[in-house]
């Protein structure tokens, strides 16, 4: 119990990261209470841990404060980058970033792991249903998912580096994809033992989650496996069985013959991925709903958006949600509505309420509809599958 008699508030603790580093540290002893602005997904896989909702943080006397990025500047603290360099620093660890297929590949690793009995540690920025949530705690290798939208990643020092691909999309922090790749360079360089995603050739084995970039992220998740000194068949038999992470192309709900997908792509290559896998999944009309998130992503890439949307036959663009940066003028989600290929039905849905209304208004028996996005699309999916009919 390495925490224990560490007394933590974490702010921002809805989120994908602070959510996992709550759970994390309850397991390893410490005693843990946290703060978000609304409820959100990541709090119904928070154990037991007491949550203020809304108004200000007000961490109790005597808690340590750590403060999530979104939060900087709400309340003094640490930030979360430093906290989880320490816990990074405590054990044996694997630390895996890049722009795309991290969580899915950090959670195949720790799959594998546990599933071949080597009791591993696991904080992963999404929900494993197999592991039970978005971290947890044993003897053996500790996994992490590294971040390098605000450079914190560096601050990890991990036995095992993995990089799973490298795309510009923090444009806010990196001024080219040139400079990006120096970055993880730079922080691979560091470690003793290193895996390039983009030096792994697809997998052939049989997986349970579907996808070109599942076999992509399967092939990564093995090189950094083999590091870890586990066989390869071995690993192969055990990630075969892997179903997949919460919001990583998971279906949502199924009535009147329409599917509704829910998955966190919100990047150009992500949602283009996504929705050719939707696409094998129906016959007729594949409907993509997106909340764009970040308003510097959404200036710089809306073009980018509106091509990889235009691979469904309709798309529906909500406006920008409060992201991690400040409104930009005349930047909204109808800059990448208005970027969609002619022959793309298109709908503006400035609102969550908006966007299932037009959903339900265009779906028909035998259609895909997936919601797409970083912040709240899996509100979106859960209403629509409500509104279905029986």
């Amino acid at each position: 119990m390495p925490l224990a008699g560490r007394h933590l508030y974490f702010v921002g603790i809805g989120g994908a990261g602070l959510s996992a580093y709550a759970n994390f540290s309850r397991a390893w002893g410490a005693e843990v209470r946290g703060w978000e602005t609304r409820e959100t997904i990541f709090l119904e896989a928070l154990n037991e841990i007491e949550v203020d909702v809304g108004g200000d943080p007000a961490p109790p006397a005597g808690f340590e404060v750590v403060v999530s990025t979104a939060h900087t500047g709400r309340v003094e603290g640490r930030s979360r980058a430093e906290f989880l360099a320490e816990l990074v620093a405590l054990r044996r660890s694997i630390v895996v970033g890049g722009a795309h297929g991290k969580t899915t590949t950090a959670a195949m690793i720790a799959y594998v792991l546990r599933e071949l009995g080597e009791d591993p540690s696991w904080i992963v920025g999404g929900v494993v249903p197999q592991l039970g949530g978005n971290a947890g705690t044993g003897i053996g290798w500790l996994v992490v998912e590294g971040d390098e939208s605000d450079r914190s990643i560096a601050l990890l020092q991990p036995e095992i580096a993995v990089v799973t691909n490298v795309e510009l999309d923090h444009h806010a922090t990196y001024a080219s994809e040139s400079e990006l790749a120096e970055f993880f360079d730079e922080w691979l360089r560091s470690a003793p033992l290193v895996v390039r995603g983009w030096e792994c050739d697809a997998v052939a084995v049989d997986l349970a989650v579907p996808g070109e970039h599942n076999r992509k992220n399967a092939a990564t998740a093995l090189a950094a496996l083999g590091l870890a000194r586990v066989a390869r068949p071995d690993a192969e038999r055990a990630i075969a069985g892997f179903t997949g992470v919460r919001r990583r192309f998971e279906l949502v709900g199924e009535r009147g013959g329409v599917r509704v997908i829910d998955d966190y792509a919100h990047n150009p290559t992500e949602i283009a991925a996504t929705l050719r896998t939707a696409r094998e999944a129906t016959e007729r009309h594949l409907i993509a709903v997106y909340q764009p998130h970040v308003y510097e992503r959404t200036r710089q890439l809306s073009k980018e958006l509106g091509t990889a949307l235009g691979l469904a036959d309709a798309a529906v663009v909500t406006d920008v949600i409060d992201g991690r940066d400040p409104p930009i003028p005349g930047v909204t989600g109808k800059l990448v509505l208005d970027s969609l290929a002619p022959g793309v039905r298109r709908g503006w849905a400035p609102t969550l309420d908006d966007a299932r209304a037009l959903a339900l208004a265009w779906a028909r028996p035998g259609d895909v509809v997936v919601t797409l996005g970083v912040g709240e699309p899996w509100r979106i999916a859960r209403a629509i599958v409500e509104g279905l009919p029986r």
